[in-house]
């Protein structure tokens, strides 16, 4: 069963490509993506892996994390569930308070 890894730390110039191509040194890689913002393609400094099988991701954070990848230390760690966000902010900021 796959497992799928947040990768954190991330160069701005790494992309999906560059983030497979770190984890395969590992092992099988079934999916790797950089977050990028909506508005301006850039990337936010994030991105998730999914390898193949639980044995290689716990491989791939032993041996990946705290490593450089483009000239900086990234951090891997088992990605945690999405959790439910407020769907936007509640009143302006600049509202006066009663």
């Amino acid at each position: 069963m796959s497992k799928r890894l947040y990768v954190g730390n991330l160069a701005y110039a790494v992309r999906n490509d560059a983030l497979r191509e770190a984890f395969a040194q590992v092992g099988e890689v079934t999916f790797a993506t950089v977050i990028l913002e909506r508005d301006t393609g850039r990337s936010k400094g994030f991105g998730f892996v999914e390898m193949a099988t639980e044995e290689l991701a716990q491989q791939a954070i032993a041996r990946l994390n705290g490593q450089m990848l483009m000239g900086r230390p990234i951090s891997v760690s088992e990605a945690r569930p999405m959790t439910p966000r407020d769907g936007g902010r509640t009143g302006s900021p600049h509202a006066e308070r009663r």
